[in-house]
C-alpha cells in the first residue's frame, strides 16, 4: 500500500510531512478526529513510536518533521531547543507597509481565545520573527517569516501587530478567506544519525481549495477514487451540503433539492453529478424515490466499480438510499487490510494461520473483501439476501472465490445464539449495526439502547485473545456512554478487556463545533 501523499521524506530516523491547512497536529480531546500525528502513528507499525517535536497551529499549513527514534528524538530535541533548527514561513497580507525587511520584537501573551502582542516585560517571555518581503501581485504581498522564538500564534500576532495581518486570518483583522495564508515552507537541519544538512522546502498552493488539498494529502489517487470531498457545516460555510467522490461520478446529499447552479469549490470537479436528498429518519428503508436522481453530466450506468486502498467495489445508483459503500469506514477497512489496527495493536494478538472473522450486519461485505484480502475466512452475516448477493459480486471483483468463505442470511442475534450453541469462535468479530432495524425473530434494534445487549452476544462467538470491533454512527449515542456500554456488557459475560483503540471518522470528515463527530468505532482486544 502506497505512502500517503502529506509523506515528503522518510528514512530510518525521520518521517517528513507536509500537513494541510484546517488539520490539528494532534487530536484535541479524546473523542475528536484524529490529528496528523496520531492517524500517521497508528497507521504503520514502523511508526508505532512516532514523536512530536515541534507543532504547526490547525490552520497553518506546511513542513513537519517526526522522530522516529531516541536518537532523532534525542538530537531533534537539542536542535530546537538551541535554535539550530532553520524554519521559514510563507505568509500573504493584502495590507501595504514600506518595509521590506522588519524585526517584530513583542513578547506574545494569551488573552482569552487569542494573544497580544506586548513589550518586553519582566516576567513575559521573549518573542521575536524577522520578516522579509519576497514578492507581490495584485492586491497581495508574500513575505518570508524567520522566527527566533516558537511562541503560540508568534506569526500572526507580529504580522498583525506590524501592520500586515495575514490573508485569511480573522482572529487577528485579516481579511476573509477560505484558509490562513501561512505555511511552514522550508525545514533544515542536521541530521540526527550522519550530522549531513538536509533540508526541505513545499509550495504553499495559496490558490488551492484548502478542502482539496486535504484530500490530496491524504488520498492516494492511484489507489482509492472514493471519499468525501465535501463535509457538511465543517466545509461548507454552515450549509447542509455533503459531497462525495465515487469514481467518475459525483453524489451529493442535502436537506433540500439539488442546487439549480452548483460551484463546490476549486479542484473539486463535479462533472458528473447526481444528488440525493438526506433523510434523518431513524429505521428509514430506501424506496425507488430515494435513489440518487442525476443532475448533470454522464449517466451512471446499472452498476460501477470504485477503488478505495486499491480495493474494488460495485455501486449502485438504483438501490434506493444506500450506494453500496460507507466511506466513513475507509480506515476501518484499510486495518483489516493490513491486519495493524494501531501502535502495539495488531490485528489478532496471537499468531494463528487461518483466522476466522465473522461480519454481523455485513450490508455489501466491505469489511468481509478486506478480511479475506488480508488471509482470513469470512462470514458474512445479513438479514438482506440482496446485499449479500452484492457483496459476491465484491468477492469476485477482487479475485476472490464467494464459495471459500460463508455468506448467512438472517437476523444476527438469532445467528450470533446459534453460532454459539454449536461452539463456533471466531477470532475477530465485526459489529456494525444501523442506528435502527426490525426484524420478526427479535424485534427493534436500537443502538443507544441495545448495543451492550449486541456486545455480550457476540462476545459468546469471540475466541479468548480475539478481537471485537464495534462501531456506530448514532449521533445521540455519545462516545463515552457508548463505550461504557460495551465494557460493561463484556464484564457482564465474564470477558475482560485487554485492550482497546478509539477511532473517529476520517480526516476527509472534519470534525467541527459546527459539524460534531458522529462516527464512534473501536477495536477490542477481549481475554
Amino acid at each position: 500500500m502506497a505512502l500517503p501523499p502529506c509523506v515528503v521524506f522518510e528514512d530510518d530516523d525521520l518521517l517528513v510531512v507536509n500537513k494541510p491547512p484546517g488539520w490539528n497536529t494532534h487530536a484535541p480531546s479524546p473523542y475528536a478526529g484524529e490529528g496528523v500525528y496520531e492517524w500517521l502513528r497508528h497507521r504503520e507499525p514502523r511508526w508505532a513510536e512516532l514523536a512530536i517535536l515541534h507543532r504547526l497551529d490547525k490552520e497553518t499549513s506546511g513542513l513537519m518533521v517526526f522522530g522516529k527514534t531516541p536518537l532523532a528524538n534525542r538530537s531533534l530535541t537539542q536542535q530546537f531547543e538551541q535554535r539550530q533548527v532553520e524554519k521559514v514561513y510563507r505568509l500573504r497580507t493584502d495590507r501595504a507597509i514600506q518595509s521590506t525587511d522588519w524585526i517584530a520584537d513583542w513578547s506574545v501573551v494569551r488573552a482569552g481565545d487569542h494573544y497580544v502582542a506586548r513589550p518586553h516585560a519582566a516576567g513575559l517571555d521573549p518573542a521575536e520573527t524577522r520578516f522579509h518581503r519576497v514578492a507581490h501581485g495584485n492586491g497581495w504581498t508574500e513575505w518570508e517569516a524567520y522566527p527566533r522564538t516558537g511562541r503560540t500564534h508568534q506569526i500572526r500576532v507580529h504580522a498583525a501587530q506590524g501592520g500586515m495581518p495575514l490573508i485569511g486570518d480573522s482572529l487577528y483583522g485579516g481579511s476573509p478567506d477560505a484558509r490562513l495564508h501561512l505555511t511552514a515552507h522550508r525545514l533544515a537541519f542536521e541530521h540526527p544519525r550522519t550530522g549531513d544538512p538536509v533540508s526541505w522546502s513545499v509550495d504553499p498552493q495559496w490558490d488551492l481549495d484548502p478542502r482539496s488539498i486535504l484530500r490530496k494529502a491524504v488520498i492516494h489517487p492511484t489507489e482509492t477514487d472514493a471519499y468525501r470531498c465535501l463535509h457538511g457545516a465543517a466545509e461548507s460555510g454552515g450549509s447542509t451540503l455533503y459531497l462525495d467522490a465515487l469514481g467518475p461520478f459525483h453524489l451529493l446529499h442535502s436537506d433540500a433539492e439539488a442546487p439549480g447552479s452548483l460551484d463546490v469549490g476549486a479542484g473539486i470537479q463535479a462533472a458528473n453529478l447526481y444528488h440525493r436528498r438526506l433523510n434523518r429518519k431513524v429505521g428509514f428503508s430506501g424506496t425507488d424515490e430515494n435513489c440518487p436522481r442525476w443532475v448533470r453530466g454522464e449517466r451512471a450506468p446499472e452498476s460501477f466499480t470504485v477503488r478505495e486502498n486499491g480495493v474494488r467495489y460495485e455501486m449502485r445508483f438504483d438501490q434506493g438510499y444506500s450506494v453500496g459503500l460507507f466511506l466513513d469506514q475507509r480506515d476501518n477497512r484499510r486495518r483489516l487490510l493490513t491486519g495493524h489496527i494501531a501502535s502495539d495493536f495488531p490485528l489478532l494478538g496471537y499468531p494463528v494461520t487461518n483466522p476466522e472473522v465473522l461480519n454481523c450486519f455485513a450490508y455489501t461485505c466491505a469489511f468481509s473483501v478486506c478480511a479475506a484480502l488480508g488471509a482470513a475466512r469470512v462470514t458474512s452475516l445479513d438479514l438482506s439476501k440482496k446485499y449479500l448477493d452484492w457483496g459476491r459480486r465484491n468477492f469476485a471483483l477482487n479475485g476472490l472465490d464467494p464459495s471459500a468463505h460463508d455468506f448467512i442470511f438472517g437476523d444476527v442475534f438469532d445467528w450470533l445464539r446459534r453460532l454459539g450453541k454449536k461452539g463456533r469462535q471466531f477470532d475477530c468479530v465485526l459489529l456494525d449495526p444501523p442506528t435502527f432495524s426490525r426484524s420478526k425473530e427479535r424485534g427493534d434494534f436500537r443502538a443507544e439502547h441495545d448495543y451492550g445487549a449486541l456486545a455480550a452476544s457476540a462476545a459468546a462467538v469471540l475466541k479468548p485473545g480475539g478481537t471485537l470491533f464495534a462501531s456506530t454512527n448514532a449521533a445521540r449515542l455519545e462516545p463515552a456512554v457508548f463505550l461504557g456500554q460495551i465494557r460493561a456488557a463484556l464484564a457482564e459475560v465474564g470477558r475482560r478487556v485487554l485492550s482497546e483503540h478509539y477511532v473517529p471518522q476520517p480526516p476527509d470528515f472534519p470534525v467541527s463545533r459546527e459539524e460534531p463527530a458522529y462516527l464512534k468505532t473501536v477495536w477490542i482486544r477481549v481475554a
